[in-house]
């Protein structure tokens, strides 16, 4: 009796609470959209080493403050999840950031600062190519209409340049890559002077000008790049993402860039999540390999593969039914459509083995085409896990489309700024079709989960920032950046910002097979979130372009801080 008279004593006791974990960074007094709908809205966020620890008030979460903690008071600014781009070509927009960047160019004096700037951030060695001279000269930038610009296009030649690149070897290209220009240290490598055809000469000198076949003679004395400069080039496109709040980029990678990506890992320089997305024709490659979906970590994963159906609508090369106006032609299918069958095979093997096929589709041909491929390999293969997504999904044939998208499921992975910036052109080309362009309203009412990101850098045609305030203020304005026109482009198509908000964040993990690790603010969740310097739900809809990533934090770690 006396014994469990003890035991019951032992058991009366009340128990000592264990003392709360302590967080490495409290971020309080802020209005914090949580993207989790279990708790909507927060004050204060506790992060404890690379995963959220609580989310709730500062009052509740004071509990976690301890001599180590840091402490971030952020009155009157909005926290968001840390923003997914699900489209991106990082390679490119690194060697765009280092090298040269003329999209805008098309006068002597632009070309001979821009070449000097690139010069200067060049590693030794590296050639300068590229470029794209002129993309905008034919349209005002931004402009919602249809006025050109009347000049003669700009045609220049490498004394604008040799002395700003005497020992940089540059070989620069109009956007639509119908001429070329080389500087003299390019032609030296290249052993070339005026004998070969399609060098113009004046006084026995070439000029610089070079048709496309003659710049190949230039191209095949290029080298490969050095991994010195790879990185360079990724430190830029790094520090891009940082500033406006990127934490992961769903990013078309091609084979040399796991490397880069491994190497910065390995220095600790990493500071944007990469969901890497070979190119759907490495499918036999990946198999024989036995590399799964899947594969790698939280930094580094080869998520999906991407493939291509027709052409795009800045060269006019997108698949319709109908021709474009003012070419009379109906578009283009892309190399993986051939032969044919070649789709349909390469959509069979990435699904039997339990990749997520994500394609490029962008005509209303294209786009009909590509559902009724992803139907048959469906219908198949028989129900599983999928998350099919179709890349851009530009120009619906009519609503109907939307509801076929979301019936089969298929993810709409479409960049909202290219709403804004094809609108200059877009009536001129398919007249009346324009009204199913970049449908997000008709593909949300329908059902179809939006996944929103930005194409960044763009085409030879086009610069699209990654700045995800350019896309939010692209979908919830479809305005061009000085406000036109009034009322908005096809209105109708406009989305809330909540919904712009989801489909950056929440929607973009879901995408991505990654859930339940991020896009929200939530306990266990990835420490990966945003601090911006205004409320974007209580400003006016136009400031939204204007609005910064004051905060950022990837994995529990400061990445970028502006004061």
């Amino acid at each position: 009796m006396r014994l469990l008279a003890l035991i019951a004593g032992l058991l009366a006791i009340p128990a000592t609470s264990a003392p709360a974990q302590l967080a490495s960074i409290v971020v309080r007094d802020a209005r914090i959209w949580t993207a989790d709908s279990s708790r909507p809205w927060a004050s204060a966020v506790a992060i404890a080493g690379d995963r959220i620890l609580a989310v709730g008030n500062p009052v509740d979460l004071a509990r976690h403050i301890g001599p180590g903690t840091r402490v971030v008071r952020a009155p009157g600014r909005l926290i968001t999840p840390g923003f997914i781009d699900n489209h991106t070509h990082f390679n490119s927009a690194g060697a765009l950031l280092l090298g040269v960047n003329l999209l805008d160019v098309a006068d002597a004096p632009s070309l001979i600062r821009r070449v000097r700037e690139a010069a200067a951030r060049l590693t030794p060695g590296a050639w300068m190519l590229g470029g794209d001279w002129g993309a905008y000269e034919a349209w005002a930038m931004n402009s919602s209409g249809a006025d050109r610009s009347g000049r003669d296009p700009f045609r220049p030649t490498r004394d604008l340049i040799d002395s700003l690149t005497p020992d940089t070897p540059a070989l620069l290209a109009r956007w639509d890559r119908t001429a070329y220009l080389a500087n003299g240290k390019a032609l030296a490598v290249a052993g070339i002077g005026c004998g070969p055809e399609g060098v113009e000469c004046r006084d026995g000198v070439p000029t610089g000008r070079l048709t496309p076949a003659a710049a190949e003679r230039v191209r095949a004395a290029i080298g490969p790049k050095s991994l010195d400069q790879r990185l360079a080039e990724a430190r830029l496109a790094l520090a891009e993402l940082r500033q406006f709040g990127v934490t992961t980029i769903h990013d078309i990678t091609p084979p040399e860039q796991f490397e880069v990506y491994q190497e910065l890992r390995r220095r600790g320089e990493l500071t944007t999540r990469v969901f890497a997305r070979p190119t759907l024709d490495k499918i036999g490659e990946l198999r024989a390999l036995g590399i799964k979906p899947g594969f790698g970590d939280e930094w580094i994963k080869i998520g999906g593969l991407k493939g291509f159906v027709d052409g795009i609508m800045g060269n006019s090369s997108a698949r319709f039914y109908q021709p474009y106006l003012t070419s009379g032609k109906l578009g283009e299918w892309r190399t993986m459509m051939e032969p044919p069958g070649n789709m349909e095979r390469l959509l069979f093997s990435a699904d039997s083995a339990g990749y997520w096929p994500m394609v490029h589709a962008i005509g209303d041909h294209g786009i009909d085409t590509l559902l009724t491929l992803f139907d048959r390999v469906i219908t198949t293969n028989g129900a599983k896990p999928r998350r099919f997504r179709m890349i851009h999904a530009q120009v619906l044939r009519d609503g109907s489309v939307a509801d076929r998208m979301a019936r089969l499921g298929i993810v709409a992975e479409v960049q909202p700024y290219h709403a804004i910036d094809d609108m200059r052109w877009m009536e001129e080309r398919i007249g009346g079709r324009a009204r199913w362009a970049y449908a997000f309203r008709t593909l949300e009412r329908a059902g179809v989960l939006l996944s929103f990101g930005s194409d960044w850098p763009g085409t030879n045609a086009s610069w699209y920032p990654t700045n995800p305030m350019m896309g939010i203020y692209a979908a919830v304005n479809r305005q061009t950046l000085d406000g036109k026109p009034a009322a908005g482009w096809f209105p109708e198509e406009r989305v809330s910002i909540e919904t712009a908000l989801r489909a950056y964040t929440v929607n973009n993990a879901w995408a991505g097979g990654e859930e339940a690790i991020k896009g929200r603010i939530a306990p266990g969740y990835l420490a990966d979130l945003v601090v911006l310097d205004r409320d974007i739900f209580r400003i006016p809809p136009a400031e939204i372009k204007d609005v910064q990533a004051r905060l950022v934090i990837v994995g529990g770690r400061v990445v970028q801080e502006r004061r």
